[in-house]
């Protein structure tokens, strides 16, 4: 399932660069499916959502680092744990309950970003 940060999030910057889908973006920031993957031009999600992967898209966050859940793996495919989960100082990265999804799904999200 993918991970969310709570509004317990200090801002402290920690989790990005541990991040290997550049899915983790501080507070305010835009946002595109692009950044950092192979994804280009439109492309379906795989929630079904059809959309630009260049196109920049508002942040989801103005006061937290947020994760934009259609790139988290939870690191599936590179490490055995989330990395972010593991090097947040204030426990704030908790999984969506309302977005369960198997090691399987996981690993086919981590080809449908990086293409391998």
């Amino acid at each position: 399932m993918a991970l969310f940060i709570t509004d317990e999030c200090i801002n402290c910057d920690a989790c990005i660069s541990e991040c290997p889908n550049n899915a983790i973006y501080e507070p305010d920031q835009e946002w595109s499916l692009a950044e950092e993957t192979a994804l280009e031009g439109i492309v379906v999600t795989p929630g079904g959502e059809e959309m630009d992967a260049d196109e920049q898209q508002e942040a989801l966050s103005d006061e937290f680092y947020f994760i934009v859940a259609d790139k988290c793996t939870e690191c599936k495919g590179f490490h055995d744990n989330p990395q972010c989960v593991s090097v947040c100082p204030v426990d704030c990265i908790h999984p969506r309950e309302d977005m369960e999804e198997s090691e399987e799904v996981l690993l086919e999200k981590k080809v449908w970003l990086h293409g391998a």
